[in-house]
């Protein structure tokens, strides 16, 4: 078995200048309880009234986030949680998005942030954030959903429920083994020192070896449909990836589904997992959008054929 030293020096980051420092960033590394499952988090900057939350996608973890948060954190609160079934969190019986979303909600509140937080959600953790959003309206003050496909299944979703991935977990027998089967569900492209770090975050040690940190139960739970998408009380965004999984098609249902009010920002040359070939493209859209947000009032319905009032 590895000890912790030798763990340790195994996620020591390489890669650029701007990503070693985003990694060696202060954080604070922090758990609570939600309905008896303990969650933990990963928090940036001080307590503020200003809170950025970042939910991670299907089989993901608050890991993904390391290189993200600390670039988002200038003036804000930033909280990257590990939902049940994900990460360091504890597992549950069954999932479901609202469970989950309950779970964003208590890391808030325990995060010290003390007004309605922007809530940012990758793939699955996109149709979290959209489905918090439906639910408790007000109580957050932006959602961003990042390449969430509404009206299909993640894929994550589609390789677990065709048996491609996601299944019973395996055990390898060295650190090395395991974190030399991680790629991204879809693959695509990624910048190597981001991908070796989440690896190597993404695996814990048990008997006989070392596995992955998810439950498999995760992908049992109910589909995020275009019928639940309907205008929400609070500011609302998409981002989609130049090759990603949502189509400008997708974009467009959504975007009519959400009341014609939401900005569809597209990443250009991203593949579905942004974070790993197009980070700093992706926190400049964002610092752009909350920039924007903090200094403007929310949009109004276009109405189709409407002309200037009289």
């Amino acid at each position: 078995m590895t000890s912790p030293a030798d763990a340790e020096a195994a996620e020591q980051p390489g890669g650029p200048a701007w990503f070693t420092a985003a990694l060696a960033a202060p954080v604070q590394a922090r758990r609570t309880s939600v309905e008896g499952t303990p969650i933990a988090y990963r928090a940036w900057g001080e307590s503020a009234d200003r809170g950025i939350v970042l939910v991670h996608g299907g089989a993901a973890h608050s890991r993904w986030w390391d290189h993200i948060g600390p670039l988002l954190a200038g003036g804000w609160r930033v909280v990257a949680l590990d939902l049940s079934g994900h990460g360091d969190s504890g597992r549950r019986d069954s999932y479901t998005l609202d469970a989950w979303g309950r779970e964003v909600l208590a890391v808030v509140a325990d995060a010290g942030i003390t007004t309605p937080p922007t809530v940012i959600g990758h793939s699955m953790g996109g149709l979290v954030t959209l489905r918090l959003a439906s639910l408790v309206g007000s109580r957050i003050a932006g959602a961003v959903a990042i390449d969430s496909p509404v009206r299909d299944l993640t894929p994550e979703d589609r390789a677990a429920r065709q048996r491609r991935a996601f299944g019973p977990l395996r055990v390898y027998p060295t650190r090395q083994a395991a974190t030399a089967r991680f790629h991204p569900v879809p693959d695509q492209p990624v910048l190597a020192y981001i991908r070796d770090h989440v690896a190597a975050t993404s695996i814990r040690p048990v008997e006989g070896g070392w596995t992955w940190k998810f439950d498999p139960g995760i992908f049992a739970r109910e589909q995020f449909t275009s019928e639940l998408l309907t205008r929400l009380d609070c500011r609302v965004a998409l981002f989609r990836a130049e090759y990603g999984i949502v189509t400008p098609q997708v974009s467009e249902v959504m975007y009519d589904r959400l009341g014609r009010v939401a900005p569809v920002v597209e990443i250009p040359a991203a593949g579905h997992h942004i974070m790993f070939d197009q980070p700093i493209a992706l926190v400049a859209a964002l610092r752009t959008l909350v920039s924007d947000w903090d200094h403007s009032l929310p949009g109004t319905p276009q109405r189709s054929g409407a002309g200037p009032e009289a």
